[in-house]
């Protein structure tokens, strides 16, 4: 680690890591894959599709009560 705190690695394997720094000092690397974020897969579409045409329909459940959640 260099004095700002930063790592660098030379030929490595992934791209992409989680890093987690321990109390000791430690430093742990997890490798990590990123998906593509503007893929939905066509199931989920259909979901919402269904939803969308339910909602429009006035096919949709009663409001749901949360203030007992709120602070």
């Amino acid at each position: 680690m260099d004095m700002k705190k930063r790592a660098v690695f030379r030929n490595s394997k992934h791209e992409y890591y989680h890093v987690q720094k321990f109390a000791e000092g430690q430093i742990g690397l997890e490798s990590r894959e990123l998906a593509d974020s503007f893929e939905i897969s066509q199931p989920v579409l259909n979901m919402i599709d269904a939803a969308i045409k339910n909602v429009k329909k006035g096919k949709v459940s009663e409001p749901v009560d949360l203030t007992e959640f709120e602070a």
